[in-house]
């Protein structure tokens, strides 16, 4: 499902326009992204969805072209983990 087929879904279930759809879906996005951001609290949707940001510390890596050895350095990334009644939508259950 691409972004537009989201907006689509969402608009049909929720009995809103899809500019309206997609304004709440952009507004959501906005908001994770600016506390995932700042790293001080993580994001939870109770049930569903777990967003956090997390640090990578340096490490060195090996170039796959050539096999020589390539510093990277420490960094953040963002772990989302699904919540329990994700979990078990996606087993059938």
């Amino acid at each position: 499902m691409n972004r537009n087929e989201l907006i689509a879904a969402l608009a049909e279930r929720a009995e809103v326009t899809r500019k309206d759809a997609d304004a709440v879906l952009a507004a959501f996005a906005e908001v994770v992204g600016d506390i995932v951001s700042k790293g001080d609290e993580k994001v939870t949707i109770p049930g569903f969805l777990n967003f956090e940001r997390t640090h990578r510390a340096a490490r060195t890596a090996r170039n796959p072209q050539n096999g020589e050895p390539i510093d990277i350095p420490a960094g953040y990334s963002v772990k989302v983990s699904a919540g329990s009644k994700l979990k078990e939508v996606a087993k059938g259950q």
